[in-house]
């Protein structure tokens, strides 16, 4: 039961971490890099005004979330980036359920969290 496959010991660092990094990062610099639109009526923007926090707020969420997800490309960073994805995600989900009253709309959000804290614990584990 307590035995672990040297497979596993090796996770971080092999082709499924690099994997799930790279899909984590292909996601979050393209929510990012979206919400760097100078478009009024792109949803980023409609969202964004919609949550009362200012435009400003918008520039700094893609600017965590670009930050975020390079950090996950560098194997000594992967928490670092890791942990501000979790926080930049958490914020949304509890912002479109507490702030803009649609629970609904926070599914995706929630899942991508879940994922990536399930990724989180799984690279802790080995």
């Amino acid at each position: 039961m307590g035995e672990t496959t040297l497979g596993e010991l090796k996770f971080p660092n092999s082709l499924p971490d690099w994997l799930a990094r790279l899909v984590i990062f292909v996601v979050f610099l393209f929510f990012g890099a979206g919400k760097f639109t100078s478009n009024p009526n792109e949803p980023w923007v409609v969202l964004f005004r919609e949550v009362g926090f200012g435009q400003w707020f918008r520039y700094f969420t893609g600017v965590l979330e670009i930050v975020g997800a390079f950090l996950v490309l560098i194997p000594q960073t992967v928490p670092v980036g890791l942990a501000l994805l979790m926080c930049t995600t958490s914020g949304a989900v509890l912002t479109v359920i507490i702030v803009l009253h649609r629970p609904a709309d926070a599914f995706i959000p929630f899942a991508i969290l879940c994922a990536m804290v399930s990724f989180w614990m799984h690279r802790r584990r080995v």
